[in-house]
């Protein structure tokens, strides 16, 4: 599980009551006798006007050093003016009126500066803090900041957000309270500021630009004289969204429906304008959550019938013209190697050995740029969408399926239009000596599923075993330069789910990666690097800049790199972080380790979240997770916009004497949207995963399970299940005893016994609760099993009672006090040996 831990600025207190002025008399007393040889006339009522900082004119001394006001009588507004300036250069410590005159080395007297510390508080630039002192206000910056920038939203788990600004520095934190109408991905204007004693900028959406999502699943309510949808929010309030009741389309209370927001201008009752556009029907069906994690991340469950219309009219035949203006291949020994349940096959491999003796591989790539247009139906549906979305259980498609399973798709013994890039090949070292790319026509003799391929190679045994071992054999000498040239090796488990017919999860595992998985990675990473290699060149050639595609990943964040090496060296572990390169080995060191070490295993999300995220963009920077200097995507054009538009541009600068150039402005900003589409992807393929894993665990409340600890937090501990990789927590208030936290958040202490738990330690967990609704669940610790690798020592007491009896005493780290949430489905029952489920998902829930 991710965790975005923030530090949100405490609210601006004084410290103690507001310092008004009529207490400020009657304290005189006290102050005037702490402060030895300090006389104060009756004060003159304070300046009322705005402080002289925030007025116009008066200029003269605006800038003037402390040289200059020495020894002077300062005016009312330029008084206000040094102390201003001298307080916020000493942002962290306290003065009366005497020391700043002190400070400040002016004839002011104390009355007239204690006159300006209080217009300065009034207008919130200062506070009062005891001891009768003055300093600069905590959200000072926050008050006079007239700096803005615009970015895109980025929301967190927890309802805040980051606004991420193209090429600045640091992402802008914006809480939710300050976010206003802004949703993730949303552009936005943003007011910003650095707060006091702090690094990193915070702000506040001042305008929402553009519109990230219009359409959400909600909850349809109507009422006697007034309709609305109720769509929830993870971390925020619900929106609600008025809809004319004579408009539902027949929905019902309580069902679920798809809403398009008009107008984000709440009205007197803060509801939204909006319309409904489709019903779901009832609430709580897997088939229903699913849809409402695509629409809610902003994609489409349904194609516009234009675009179903334009595709259907593609031509199924290839033309003998069509085949004469392209490199005929289909003579070549061709196949595909798939997963078993892929139904669009958009690449290809192909070998051959040349009379010369040279070995030809050819790189095989569905030619979707021939049928989807520039300006076409179809075209204007693929750069909205951007990409296709695979969820658990289902594909939300870029492309109709007419093109991605059909036209488009290499199916076996079909003769199909392509783009590729062939490579002729030394060999005996597989160095590249020619390197050819354009359109071609292929026919793919066979359709391998990767397991039947890597049987082949394991066997000996099977169809194109010469063929399949040559390109084995390719390939393990390309990976092996890659990595020697400082490619990471960030193999992350993938989580698969075995369903039954109606979406029920029977199964969790984790996707086996075998070398033919690898071998078919190492094909397109070449492909991909060729292609934008040859353009990076051939812009070099001509000294021309040509707008580009490229598929770009920068170095990692120094500050989170030394936060992931003090956890490392905290496990035993040390990191080389002398230069970007010693960093790439000291991640592939680390990580090699993670199959026999579970510390380090929980180590490696950690190490991939210090990375920075891979973007496309028209500005080529490499690729630095892959240790490339020109990277692009090639490979995937059904199910990726960002292809097509590389397949259109490599072939308008293929011909000799060619020069096609793509208006830079509006390349860079399809490159943004397709990012952020990606992004959105991402986000619904895990929440998918969450679901599931959650629905798969619906039965299980009371059962036993031995897991790892794989993060911790304020909060509690985050546990991952060794059986069936399911994530859960322990609240502080379900451990064995109370703890403490640790700095840095590496390990937790035990305040009885001391014993301390790190990420990666064993415990032996039970069942509290599973919300499908927030798609979490609650564990106990029932006891620990090993620290640190080693057995733990038995402990009296370590067996927590069940939920719903009496919580032990005692408080805990942050969050002890709170108990489990009412169950929200399944009976407790003893352990078995965890059959498979076949109650069906589709229920009520209450």
């Amino acid at each position: 599980m991710s965790q975005t831990l923030l530090q949100i600025p405490l609210p601006c207190t004084c410290g103690r009551a507001q310092f008004h002025q009529t207490e400020l008399f009657s304290k005189m007393p006290c102050y005037t006798s702490r402060i030895k040889d300090t006389k104060y006339p009756k004060p003159k009522p304070a300046d009322t006007r705005r402080p002289a900082s925030q007025r116009g004119g008066g200029t003269t001394q605006h800038n003037m050093s402390r040289n200059k006001i020495k020894g002077t009588k300062l005016k009312a507004r330029d008084l206000e003016r040094a102390i201003l300036k001298e307080l916020k250069q000493n942002d962290s410590k306290q003065y009366n009126p005497k020391q700043l005159i002190r400070k400040l080395k002016v004839k002011n007297s104390q009355d007239s500066v204690l006159s300006a510390l209080q217009s300065l508080e009034k207008a919130g630039t200062v506070r009062a803090t005891d001891n009768y002192k003055f300093q600069i206000a905590r959200d000072f910056r926050q008050k006079t900041s007239s700096d803005y920038l615009e970015g895109r939203v980025d929301k967190t788990r927890t309802g805040d957000a980051y606004i991420v600004v193209d090429g600045d520095g640091d992402d802008i934190f914006v809480p939710g309270s300050r976010l206003g109408s802004a949703q993730d991905g949303d552009k936005v204007k943003v007011r910003y500021w650095t707060p006091t004693r702090r690094r990193k900028p915070e702000g506040e959406v001042t305008e929402v630009l553009e519109r990230s999502i219009t359409h959400f699943v909600g909850t349809y309510k109507e009422y006697p004289k007034y309709a609305e949808v109720e769509v929830d929010q993870v971390g925020a309030p619900k929106l609600l969204v008025a809809v004319h009741r004579s408009e539902n389309l027949g929905a019902q209370t309580n069902e679920k429906v798809v809403v398009r927001i008009d107008n984000w201008e709440p009205n007197r009752f803060k509801q939204l304008s909006g319309t409904l556009t489709a019903v779901l029907g009832e609430e709580g069906t897997s088939e229903i959550e699913m849809q409402t994690i695509l629409i809610n991340n902003g994609f489409q469950i349904t194609f516009p019938e234009d675009v179903i219309r334009e595709s259907e009219a593609l031509p199924g035949k290839i033309s003998p013209q069509e085949i004469n203006i392209r490199r005929d291949m289909r003579d070549v020994t061709t196949f595909t190697i798939d997963p078993l349940t892929a139904k669009d096959f958009d690449d290809a491999l192909s070998i051959q050995t040349l009379e010369n003796g040279q070995i030809e591989v050819g790189i095989h790539i569905a030619d979707v740029s021939h049928y989807v247009k520039p300006g076409s139906a179809l075209d204007r549906e693929a750069a909205e969408r951007t990409t296709s979305v695979y969820l658990v259980d289902r594909v939300c498609p870029m492309l109709p399926e007419r093109i991605s399973n059909e036209l488009c798709s290499l199916r076996p013994n079909e003769d199909k239009l392509t783009f590729s890039a062939v490579f002729t090949m030394d060999p005996k070292s597989f160095q590249i000596r020619k390197r050819w790319f354009g359109r071609t026509v292929t026919h793919s003799d066979r359709r391998f599923t990767y397991e039947e391929a890597q049987e082949v190679l394991d066997t000996g045994k099977g169809d194109f075993r010469d063929e399949l071992f040559q390109l084995h054999k390719i390939s393990k000498t390309l990976r092996k330069k890659r990595f020697k040239s400082g490619s990471i090796d960030f193999n992350s488990n993938e989580v698969r789910f075995k369903l039954d017919e109606d979406g029920t999860p029977l199964e969790v595992y984790i996707k086996d990666r075998i070398e033919t998985n690898m071998l078919i990675e190492d094909f397109m990473l070449l492909a991909n690097q060729e292609v934008a290699t040859y353009m990076v060149k051939k812009a070099e050639r001509l000294k021309e800049l040509i707008p580009f595609v490229f598929r770009v990943h920068d170095e990692p964040n120094m500050e989170k790199v030394e936060e992931l090496a003090m956890f490392a060296e905290a496990l035993g572990y040390k990191m080389d972080l002398r230069s970007p390169e010693t960093i790439a080995k000291s991640y592939n060191e680390l990580l090699s380790k993670a199959d026999e070490d579970p510390l380090v295993k929980m180590i490696a999300p950690i190490a991939i979240r210090t990375m920075a995220k891979a973007t496309y963009t028209t500005e080529n920077i490499g690729h630095y997770g892959l240790g490339f200097e020109n990277y692009t995507h090639f490979t995937s054009p059904i199910r990726r916009y960002a292809d097509v538009l590389v397949h259109r541009i490599l072939h308008a600068n293929l011909e000799k004497g060619s020069l096609y150039k793509a208006n830079p402005m509006k390349l860079e900003e399809v490159c943004k949207h397709i990012s952020a589409q990606e992004r959105k992807a991402v986000t619904a393929e895990r929440e998918s995963i969450k679901y599931k894993q959650t629905e798969f665990m619906l039965d299980n409340v009371g059962e036993e399970y031995d897991g790892i600890i794989n993060g911790l937090a304020d909060f509690g501990v985050f546990v991952e299940l060794t059986e069936n990789y399911v994530e859960g927590m322990i609240t502080y208030a379900e451990m064995d005893e109370p703890y403490d936290i640790g700095s840095g958040k590496l390990s937790i202490t035990g305040r009885k016994t001391g014993k301390t738990l790190k990420m990666g330690d064993q415990l032996r967990v039970r069942i509290e609760d599973v919300d499908l609704e927030r798609r979490r669940i609650d564990m106990a610790l029932v006891k620990v099993l090993k620290i640190h690798g080693e057995e733990a020592p038995a402990q009296g007491g370590n067996h927590r009672r069940r939920s719903g009896g009496n919580k032990s005493s005692g408080g805990a780290a942050a969050g002890a006090g709170k108990g489990p949430r009412k169950s929200s489905g399944g009976k407790a029952k003893s352990r078995s040996s965890a059959p498979a489920r076949k109650q069906r998902t589709p229920r009520k829930r209450k």
